[in-house]
């Protein structure tokens, strides 16, 4: 994986060797920087930088491969970055620029970076820390505050081996975790740590916390055409920073990287880009099922072909699934359960076995441009709202909702569905096929648990995000694209890819997430985002002479898992689910009698619906039991949560 961590501890040694028990040593900083660091290099077996000043007061480590650490010493000052930034314009020294900037321009030296990264500056005299990320989130970095002090890692797996943290889980969170699937930020599985967002800053200067933004995703809507740039004007910078994002994506000459291609828009454009920039084929690597409605293995060769890269593929099996879910649910620093993980991680994997160290995704091309499909549906499901309200009260609704006489009328259903959905506002009606909303709370969720946590916390966090785009004047789609941004791609698509990558022990390069790239998605018209129900027309006509035809026409699809289907056909992995859920039924987070349900009925009546609901409480469980302190900690946590605010950091700690 690679990353970094340390921490700022007035205290130093002395608060150290307290809160191990013992007596002040120059060994227990070294041995507890030592312990920080060893899982964020247990993949890669990336080179380790630490650094310890201050008496033990002030540390930094950064275990990152070629390229991607930056360290910088000097006077009681230490900068530490993991990633590969850029510091107005120059990917050269930036540490020790960085760390001029510091000390002229102080928390506003953040806003000079851009690309991927991660950092830290800590000052040993004047006891202050910079913490920051990059502007989508590429590169994690979560902190714990404490009477010991400050103290922060990339992944939670790093933090909690200080001895000064401490590892109690947050059933607010694990609530979260079923409801997102993932545990959103700034809140992670553990009470008293937090995650930055994208493009956020923590600055701590003795015992004050200061937390902001030092960049947002802004869009420039254009309040009349006259101001629109023209087709062809975007279209040809569009075209000159997609191939400098995907030049500076590759390294020294790009003869070690590669691309995931699911034959979906972005990843077709980054093999046919890589093509051009480097002169020589791309290697590209994609994954298949067997299993109908899932495969689009046809689509990868076509883009393989027309791109004339170098193509390699795997089909993906339930037994494959079955081997790699512990690894896969150790790999996680929190729970998550997203499926798509399982062939991601063999496609990564395939690509290390050929040689390859670094991976091109697609990831940010959907909520850039408009990608996906739910943008178009929501499109048509605010239709309805535009229309007189005499007509929709008076007339359609009543027509629709009543009774209907002996044959069911289907198109009367259709429209009665569409109407209950469209009468629901934004971002309520995002969460039509939530499972934990639709089966409710009270019927997955054991009462014990529903007491130590609020169930409206999960739709509130979103309700807020959106809200505050929508008091911006915001469009639909972009305000839908900024909540995308915040959480299907920072907390959800990104961490996929990355710890997919880190398993098989190969980078994650995301070039249509570079900066300038973001800028100018944001400029467009929301127009040339989402035309009617056309999803991202300016992306593909401007790739309509680059893609295929085809390809350029498909509907999005993706890695999906045929997980349901395979549970009713192979019965070891079957097995191994249920066993997992029997395992669940006795840590006091699912009713029993639902998780009977759930392996029956539910399961027998929708394979791929409910097999979600599987892979969650399955992926929980494997998760809690591959995290020994997570485990031991859950019913600390249940009890810690009667008196602390879940998910919320006290800043004067």
């Amino acid at each position: 994986m690679s990353g970094l961590c340390g921490w700022l501890a007035p205290g130093g040694a002395a608060g150290l060797a307290a809160a191990q028990g013992g007596t002040p040593s120059g060994g227990a900083a070294q041995a507890a920087l030592a312990s920080m660091a060893a899982p964020l290099s247990r993949f890669d077996s990336a080179p380790l930088a630490a650094s310890i000043s201050g008496a033990g007061g002030v540390a930094v480590a950064v275990a990152a491969i070629d390229g991607s650490a930056h360290v910088y010493q000097q006077d009681g000052l230490q900068v530490a970055i993991w990633g590969r930034p850029v510091l107005d314009g120059s990917a050269h020294d930036v540490a020790c620029r960085l760390a001029s900037l510091w000390l002229s321009r102080g928390v506003a030296a953040c806003a000079s970076l851009s690309g991927p990264f991660c950092l830290a500056i800590l000052d040993a005299f004047s006891g202050s820390a910079l913490l920051a990320v990059d502007r989508a989130g590429m590169h994690p970095l979560s902190y714990a505050s404490n009477a010991q002090g400050l103290f922060f890692a990339s992944s939670h797996d790093a933090l909690l081996a200080h001895p000064c943290v401490r590892g109690a889980l947050d059933p607010q969170a694990l609530y979260h975790y079923l409801y997102f699937h993932m545990v959103p930020g700034p809140a992670t599985a553990y009470l008293g740590q937090q995650r930055l967002l994208p493009g956020e800053y923590l600055h701590v200067r003795g015992a004050r916390q200061c937390k902001g933004n030092y960049w947002q995703l802004s869009f420039q809507e254009p309040a009349a055409a006259r101001t629109r740039a023209t087709f062809a004007s975007n279209k040809q910078e569009f075209l000159r920073l997609l191939r400098q994002a995907v030049e500076s994506s590759l390294g020294a000459d790009g003869a070690d990287t590669g691309a995931f291609l699911s034959g979906g828009t972005d990843s077709s454009t980054l093999a046919a880009i890589m093509g051009q920039v480097t002169g020589r084929p791309a290697r590209t690597y994609s994954i298949g099922f067997d299993s109908p409605g899932y495969d689009e293995m046809a689509y990868a060769r076509l883009a393989a072909r027309h791109a004339g890269s170098i193509h390699h593929e795997r089909y993906v099996t339930p037994g494959d699934v079955l081997a790699a879910i512990p690894a896969m649910a150790a790999i996680f620093d929190q729970p998550f359960g997203n499926a798509s993980a399982i062939p991601a991680f063999y496609c990564a994997q395939m690509a290390r076995e050929d040689g390859v160290k670094r991976l091109l995704g697609g990831d940010g091309g959907d909520e850039l441009f408009g990608g996906n499909e739910r943008y178009a549906h929501q499109a048509l499901l605010s239709q309805y709202a535009r229309l007189p309200v005499m007509l929709r009260q008076a007339i359609i609704e009543p027509l629709l909702c009543r009774q209907q006489r002996g044959k069911p009328w289907r198109l009367g259903d259709k429209a009665r569905r569409y109407i209950e959905q469209a009468s629901l506002p934004l971002p309520a009606r995002l969460d039509s096929y939530n499972l934990l909303l639709r089966h409710g709370h009270r019927t997955v969720l054991e009462a014990g648990f529903i007491d130590t946590i609020d169930p409206g916390m999960a739709p509130g966090c979103v309700h807020g995000a959106y809200g505050e785009r929508q008091g911006q004047g915001l469009s639909q789609i972009n305000a839908l694209l900024a909540l995308d941004m915040r959480f299907t791609l920072a907390d959800n698509d990104l961490v996929k890819v990355r710890k997919a990558c880190e398993l098989a022990g190969v980078e994650a390069a995301f070039p249509l997430l570079h900066d300038a790239m973001v800028a100018f998605a944001s400029r467009l018209a929301p127009r040339d985002k989402l035309d009617g129900r056309q999803l991202r027309p300016f992306f593909k006509r401007a790739l309509a002479e680059i893609l295929p035809p085809a390809i350029v026409r498909k509907k999005k699809h993706g890695f999906g898992l045929p997980f349901g289907q395979w549970l009713h056909s192979h019965v070891p992995l079957r097995e191994f689910a249920f066993d997992n859920l029997t395992q669940l039924r006795v840590r006091g987070i699912v009713r029993s009698d639902f998780i009977d349900d759930l392996k029956g009925r539910l399961l027998a009546e929708h394979p791929a619906y409910h097999g979600t609901m599987v892979w969650l409480l399955l992926m929980l469980e494997q998760w809690l039991s591959q995290h020994p302190g997570a485990q031991g900690a859950l019913v600390v946590g249940f009890a810690a949560s009667a008196t602390e605010t879940p998910g919320v950091l006290d800043p004067t700690a």
